[in-house]
């Protein structure tokens, strides 16, 4: 599954054990694709020894502060950026 920029995705909540660079504040939470980089290895098999194969595009999502801290003061148009490979994206509903 390819994302394009503007769609709104949801970063999957699955646990994961060992190495992943999906930061758990974001887990469950539906965010903007900002920006599509490019394909690379997959840091969670890379990490342990693997090749790291086959690429997976890496995707820049913006995520609105206030859903990702309930409570906090933020204005509006606040938003956090984060990476995040497509294996932890689905399509928000």
């Amino acid at each position: 599954m390819n994302y394009a920029v503007g769609q709104q995705v949801r970063i999957s909540d699955r646990p994961h054990r060992g190495h992943h660079r999906t930061p758990t504040y974001i887990k469950g939470k539906t965010g903007r694709v900002e920006r599509v980089h490019a394909a690379f290895r997959n840091p969670e098999t890379h990490a342990y020894g693997e090749d790291g194969l086959p690429e997976m595009p890496l995707y820049m999502v913006s995520f609105d502060r206030r859903e990702l801290w309930p409570g906090q003061i933020a204005d509006a148009d606040h938003r956090i950026c984060i990476d995040v490979f497509e294996h932890w994206l689905e399509e928000a509903k």
